[in-house]
């Protein structure tokens, strides 16, 4: 299964998308913030990552930006789960897509665990 890099500042969140993502095999490690998620997929190599945008320093944007600028990063699939509305970028889609690595977009309030991980099937590279 996929190591998942999950950013995610609330804790409880955090806590629950983790157990989640184990239950169902895959290896996770959490950050709260942009600047520690940076250090974590340079130590862990990530096969994924699942992003909140709202985060404390930097945007979320920001991080996909500072991210991808890495070459042995480019490919890895970024999905979205966040408090902001898909609404605000819809203009920039394409841009999240081909530029950010960007799979999916969840709003949270909308979203169940279910469909996350049916979303992690889908796009995590499969890993022996």
């Amino acid at each position: 299964m996929a190591q998942i890099l999950l950013v995610e500042p609330d804790r409880l969140l955090a806590d629950i998308y983790r157990q989640a993502l184990e239950s169902a095999g895959h290896r996770v490690v959490m950050c709260a913030s942009a600047q520690s998620a940076i250090f974590a997929a340079d130590e862990i190599k990530p096969d994924m990552v699942i992003l909140e945008l709202q985060l404390i320093g930097h945007s979320g944007i920001e991080f996909l930006y500072e991210f991808h600028s890495y070459p042995d990063w480019q490919n890895i699939p970024v999905l979205i789960q966040s408090h902001v509305p898909a609404g605000e970028f819809a203009g920039s889609w394409g841009m999240l897509q081909q530029q950010l690595g960007v799979r999916a977009y969840f709003y949270k309030p909308l979203t169940t665990i279910r469909a996350l991980l049916a979303s992690v099937a889908e796009f995590a590279p499969v890993v022996a």
